[in-house]
């Protein structure tokens, strides 16, 4: 039998004119019938806005909420730049109306008079009975325009307020008791919730929460670099901190020591993986939350933007039966995201296939993966160990650091197995001479390693508004000396900056690439402890591009800017 509230909340229409919003939602393909049955029990037993609880329950975005809510109430979304940016503003409607500071703050509401002057108001909840009474009573005869707004837009705008010295002033959350209080209120629950979907809605990979003296800063970092999105008082900082330290399984009364944590979320529908982890600094706890989304669209060797040259080689030498394929680059180059195409594109269910990561970022079926544990001594050697025991044909490392964990590789190698692993390098030749850093001798590096991949991230340029650039007489003859470009029109271009990017000019990013796959000479160079130099000539007659050359040949061909590949790759060559 069909629960009464859900078939109500289905079929039933509260106001002659007005849609439920459970059937709007369903209509439109946002929620799931069973989201929405969930809401409503909650919603019986809790009470509270329906909408309010399919954010909490992570089923849609705000955005989307609020584009839905505005044509089922008749109500306009006010954006950010709409807004008064002085608070006096708001204060000046506010002394008319004849209520206090606190009073508006308490309602989560905010009046203000337009230059025309039109009466205006924004607020949490516009269609609370008890507001509009008291609103339209406190400036009558005057009409008002009611507004719906993000809760970010409306939280910033409050405590623009606050700032004056109204609603209140600074709290000391020094009780643990209190502080987990604070953590489930309804309004900090949601500004998490809403932070976390809007860090997803924009790709960022990052969401960063710093706090000062007397403000905190929220950043998130879209294509690798990161953008400021919000700036909130300091006293909302704690409430903010515990709640998602009490939800990742951290020690919310610990504040004086590093902690890492880790939560699933749901955003939009989907399952997404956040890893968390707090720094105490000056004036509290920077918090970063690195957000993993649990489904991809695939991991596919063909689609990381490696040119077709270069992927040919790359895929010959992955499918050999023995030897050490090393990727390499600095954190967030996208060295974990190749391995996991070079994985998916040997998965053929023909092998054992054994990874040791630390952490597992990303589950891929077919596959044993093992997360080692360093504070317990599970480290990569040891794990390594114990994966040669369960006869393995191909072993991915997440990352080899020290001798032991590369000496084992090498054995594994030599012994008739194929390794994935990563470097941090600079570049593709730095990690032959890092090796023989490490201990390894030189005839054990040129007879296991295969080929050695460096790789950077360059942000691409947004499709809909970069423009025609002019062409930068600096590098055109060296990306024409490289072949690749012959027969193609160059098609130079820089970023302007849209809605669409966020006006960044930017959207997405792609690979640049400078592979290395051992020839005999190159065998030779090695194992006679050859400097880089020499090693480096070796590999580009070869055919080897560096990985700024191979980010002008993007720039070249409209992919990027030549700026952009320059801040990745450096002016040398």
């Amino acid at each position: 039998m069909v629960d009464t509230a859900f078939h109500r909340a289905l079929t039933e229409t509260p106001a002659p004119e007005r849609r439920p919003l459970g059937q709007m939602l369903i209509e439109e393909g946002l929620i799931e019938p069973e989201e929405l049955h969930r809401a409503l029990a909650f919603q019986k037993d809790y009470g509270g806005r329906l909408g309010s609880i399919l954010l909490r329950f992570g089923a849609l975005s705000e955005e989307k909420l609020l584009e839905v809510l505005s044509r089922q109430l008749e109500l306009s979304v006010i954006a950010a730049a709409e807004l008064p940016v002085e608070p006096t503003v708001f204060v000046a409607a506010i002394e008319r109306s004849g209520y206090s500071v606190e009073w508006w703050v308490d309602q989560e509401a905010l009046p203000w008079f337009a230059d025309d002057g039109a009466l205006h108001c924004v607020a949490r909840d516009p269609l609370m009975t008890s507001l509009q009474e008291f609103v339209s009573e406190a400036f009558a005869p005057t009409m008002v325009t009611w507004h719906l707004g993000a809760s970010n837009d409306l939280d910033r705008a409050l405590d623009s307020l606050r700032q004056l010295g109204h609603g209140g002033g600074a709290h000391l959350f020094d009780e643990v008791g209190h502080l987990r209080e604070l953590a489930e209120e309804a309004p900090v629950v949601e500004l998490v919730q809403s932070l976390l979907s809007q860090a997803f809605n924009e790709r960022a990979s990052d969401l960063h929460i710093e706090p000062e003296e007397r403000n905190f800063h929220v950043r998130f970092r879209v294509d690798g670099v990161l953008q400021n999105r919000l700036s909130l008082l300091r006293e909302r900082f704690d409430a903010i901190a515990s709640r998602i330290k009490l939800i990742s399984g951290m020690d919310i009364a610990e504040r004086r020591l590093p902690q890492d944590g880790r939560l699933t979320v749901r955003i939009g529908g989907e399952e997404v993986d956040v890893r968390v982890s707090s720094l105490p600094g000056t004036w509290g706890e920077s918090l970063v939350l690195r957000l993993l989304p649990k489904r991809r669209s695939g991991f596919r060797l063909g689609s990381i933007g490696m040119a077709s040259g270069d992927l040919t080689k790359f895929r010959a030498v992955i499918r050999e039966p023995h030897g050490i394929t090393l990727v390499t680059g600095p954190t967030g180059s996208g060295k974990s995201t190749t391995l996991y195409a070079t994985l998916e594109e040997i998965n053929d269910g023909s092998s054992k296939i054994v990874t040791v990561e630390e952490p597992v970022e990303y589950n891929i079926a077919g596959i044993t993966q093992v997360h080692a544990q360093a504070e317990i001594g599970y480290t990569f050697a040891r794990a390594l160990r114990a994966i040669l025991r369960q006869d393995p044909d191909k072993i991915m490392i997440g990352e080899i650091r020290d001798t032991e964990t590369a000496a084992i590789a090498v054995q594994a190698a030599l012994t008739g197995h194929m390794v994935f692993s990563t470097l941090h390098t600079n570049d593709a030749v730095s990690s032959f001479i890092r090796l023989m850093d490490m201990g390894i001798e030189p005839f054990l590096v040129a007879s296991s390693v295969r080929a050695v991949m460096a790789q950077r991230l360059v942000r691409r340029l947004c499709p809909i508004c970069s423009t025609p650039d002019r062409m930068p007489s600096d590098f055109t003859a060296e990306i024409c000396a490289l072949g690749d470009a012959a027969g193609e029109t160059p098609n130079w271009r820089k970023p302007i900056g849209c809605a669409a990017c966020f006006g960044s000019g930017f959207k997405g990013r792609l690979g640049v690439y400078e592979l290395i796959v051992v020839t005999p000479d190159l065998h030779d160079a090695i194992l006679h402890r050859a400097p880089a130099g020499e090693i480096a000539a070796a590999a580009r007659v070869h055919g080897c591009r560096t990985l700024r050359e191979d980010g002008l040949l993007r720039a070249w061909r409209g992919e990027t800017s030549v700026d952009e590949v320059l801040r990745v790759t450096g002016l040398s060559s």
